[in-house]
């Protein structure tokens, strides 16, 4: 038996369209053909298998501790997926039956590892080819079919998704607990979630919604002189230009070249006012511009969040409905912005495809130039999948909706940009010195707009009063300074998050990586999360009470804010995050070892977990509040319940906790009315007891922890009474 297993029942049934009938559909099934020539198509449903919860490996990590911390697998495990058992059930039979296979997975990371993952749960010996699908049109997918690959070229593909998957479990689950353990014992509740790519994201929010709280503004100045020439057959029109900082004014100028004394600012203006000057800079030219290339998912994230203020889930979920549902879009999971070269041949079915589908670009279709070949086609740039385009398909399977039509749009323009000549933008600079300083003008302009053409431009955006253009001075021209005036600005602060800027964020991430050889190496990265990931990471921490939304700004929750600040750089910074998304693309290439990134990672927890537990939250002190009472077994806060006798103090870790304690008049003598203080051995709180001998301290660990500190009226002494 001949068997195709695809990612979701969509791409099973574009396979099944693309082969020979007739078509029998069972439960879980297609077959096509007859006799010898039959084939079966099946799918998965997204993952049929999980990594195995932590008790199935040892029945003890079950509950949360942390003296079991970091929980670390001998032997890592898989589980099926209760949701989708039946179908697991289905593809193990049919797997079982088969002669030849077909991973049908989608051509990216995590669509490798679905499928693989099933043939191994399941094991067989049969030969598996790959097939690589990105357009769902039954032309485009025949021709996929013709052109299967051996699986086993995709190994390392494998290798890299099942080290992601691993070092997601390791990274989340401990630390996690680590960190929901260590603030409930502050009396906090609820689950206290990191994860290897969500918590830098998390991170890059409230950095910055903290620089905007914090944000003092500045006032700057800006100095500007009034230029002409007066020599007889020259242009005497006037100019304006801009002071630009000298290095003898460093001691004035913050980080961004601003001058910020406005004494020193005066001083200048009247040096120049009224004196000659020479053009030292004289430079005009027509510089062309090319097309964008075509888009990938982020690029269309980005564009539509900024466009369309689309949430990046919401682009994601649109994108996959026009390839999956209406076939009128490659696959969007894509990472890359090139096209195979044997794409150009489609070029004019695709342009018709469009302008049938969408009319409103009909003019714009008809004006391609089929002659140009853009820097888009390179066969060089194109590893398993490519820019997401439209397909050849000229109607939709339904009325679009207007979200479709918007996306479909946006992705059909950045296609007819290929075809759109160059824009032409006119550009002009002169630098004039006067005295010991330099003034610069510029000018900017389109002079021919090109395939800007295409473009779409918001509706609120300002358009910005055209500079008249500058007077076409040559070099050594004497100049004359009219006047010279002094602005005062204010800085500005940045602004808040919103979806697109966010991805932009996580995408471009060595711009918020300080150390400059790690953002010379992540430029060539993919940056936080993948392609296919990122919307799903952003969305999880909306989910997890972490990020809320303002409007279209996104903004960080106080339990986001007070997770990050306990947490240690490493792990709430983005540089860590990403190397080991690029080891994970070096494993991909071949060039790194999973077995090496997993142990070094699990070194990496080990330390993390075995730290103190990061800054403890502030307690709130109301004046001529009472004591705050604390748990006499775990030293966490209490609170006030009622009971079958009465009201009593619970621990706020029920159940986990069942500590408890009468609520009486005076301050406890065993020292729960004060503030927790760890354990100079293990950093557990210390609990007051009294011995033999009286009192004395002794940690709440106890017996995993023997530390005790003498006791100096009421409170622990510095000298240690016992170290074990």
């Amino acid at each position: 038996m001949h068997l195709y297993i695809a990612e979701k029942p969509s791409l099973a049934r574009a396979i099944a369209a693309a082969l020979p009938g007739p078509h029998q559909k069972g439960q879980g099934w297609i077959r096509c053909g007859k006799g010898e020539d039959a084939a079966t198509v099946s799918w998965c449903i997204g993952h049929l298998l999980e990594p195995a919860e932590p008790a199935r490996y040892n029945p003890v990590w079950k509950k949360w501790r942390a003296e079991d911390l970091p929980l670390i697998p001998e032997r890592w495990e898989v589980t099926p997926k209760d949701s989708v058992r039946q179908q697991l059930k289905v593809l193990e039979s049919l797997i079982r039956q088969a002669d030849t296979i077909v991973h049908a997975g989608d051509p990216d990371r995590e669509g490798q590892l679905l499928v693989d993952e099933v043939l191994r749960y399941v094991g067989t010996q049969a030969p598996i080819q790959r097939l690589l699908i990105n357009d769902l049109t039954p032309s485009a997918v025949a021709k996929a079919i013709r052109s299967t690959r051996d699986n086993r070229e995709f190994r390392r593909l494998s290798h890299s998704a099942l080290a992601r998957q691993r070092a997601d479990w390791l990274y989340g689950i401990n630390l996690t607990r680590f960190y929901t353990l260590s603030y409930q014992q502050q009396g906090e509740q609820g689950v206290y979630s990191v994860g290897r790519v969500q918590t830098p994201v998390l991170g890059l929010v409230v950095e910055r919604d903290n620089t905007i709280e914090n944000f003092e503004p500045k006032p700057y100045f800006r100095i500007e002189g009034q230029f002409r020439a007066h020599e007889e057959g020259v242009d005497p029109k006037p100019f304006n230009a801009r002071w630009l900082p000298d290095e003898q004014f460093q001691d004035y100028l913050d980080e961004e070249n601003r001058l910020m004394d406005r004494e020193v600012a005066e001083r200048i203006a009247a040096s120049v006012q009224d004196r000659p000057g020479t053009i030292v800079e004289s430079r005009f030219r027509d510089r062309p511009e090319a097309p964008p290339l075509p888009l990938s998912l982020s690029a269309l994230q980005i564009e539509a969040g900024r466009l369309f203020r689309m949430g990046a889930k919401d682009v994601l979920d649109t994108a996959q409905n026009l390839y999956e549902r209406h076939q009128l879009i490659t696959y969007p999971r894509s990472d890359c912005r090139y096209l195979p070269e044997e794409h150009f041949g489609q070029r004019q079915q695709v342009v018709q495809a469009i302008s049938r589908v969408a009319p409103a670009l009909a003019s714009h279709c008809e004006q391609a130039d089929f002659d140009r070949k853009s820097a888009a086609w390179n066969d060089k740039q194109v590893d398993a999948h490519h820019a997401i385009i439209p397909t050849n398909r000229p109607s939709p399977n339904g009325k679009l909706t207007q979200t479709e039509e918007n996306i479909y749009g946006l992705i059909s323009r950045f296609y007819l940009m290929q075809f759109a000549p160059d824009a032409i933008h006119r550009e002009g600079r002169l630098t004039v010195r006067v005295a010991d300083h330099r003034f610069r003008a510029t000018e900017t302009a389109i002079l021919e707009p090109g395939w800007k053409n295409l473009e779409l431009k918001l509706r609120e955006q300002r358009q910005e009063p055209q500079k008249a253009p500058l007077p076409r001075l040559e070099k050594n021209e004497p100049v004359h300074c009219d006047a010279a005036t002094v602005t005062e600005r204010k800085t500005q602060p940045p602004q808040y998050f919103t979806d697109a800027t966010l991805l932009s964020a996580m995408t471009n991430i060595a711009r918020f990586v300080s150390d400059a050889e790690l953002r010379k190496t992540l430029r060539e990265t993919d940056g936080l999360g993948t392609e296919a990931t990122r919307a799903a990471i952003i969305e999880t921490l909306f989910k997890r009470d972490y990020l809320f939304r303002e409007g279209r700004h996104i903004r960080a929750t106080a339990k986001g804010k007070t997770l990050i600040e306990a947490l240690p750089e490493s792990v709430s910074k983005p540089d860590r995050t990403a190397v080991w998304e690029a080891t994970l693309e070096g494993i991909r290439r071949g060039e790194d070892d999973p077995r090496k990134f997993l142990d070094t990672l699990t070194q990496e927890i080990r330390a993390l977990t075995n730290r103190p537990q990061g800054k403890a939250r502030p307690e709130p002190e109301s004046e001529g509040a009472g004591p705050a009472i604390h748990c006499p077994k775990c030293r966490a806060p209490m609170v006030e319940r009622e009971g079958k006798f009465g009201r009593f103090h619970a621990c706020t870790r029920y159940p986990d906790c069942k500590g408890t304690r009468p609520i009486e008049d005076n301050a406890p003598a065993d020292g729960t009315g004060q503030k927790p203080i760890p354990c100079p051995h293990c950093f557990s709180p210390l609990v007051r007891r009294k011995g033999k001998k009286g009192w004395f301290w002794g940690c709440s660990n106890f017996p995993g922890c023997r530390q005790t500190v003498d006791d100096d009226n009421g409170k622990p002494a510095l000298g240690l009474r016992n170290n074990t």
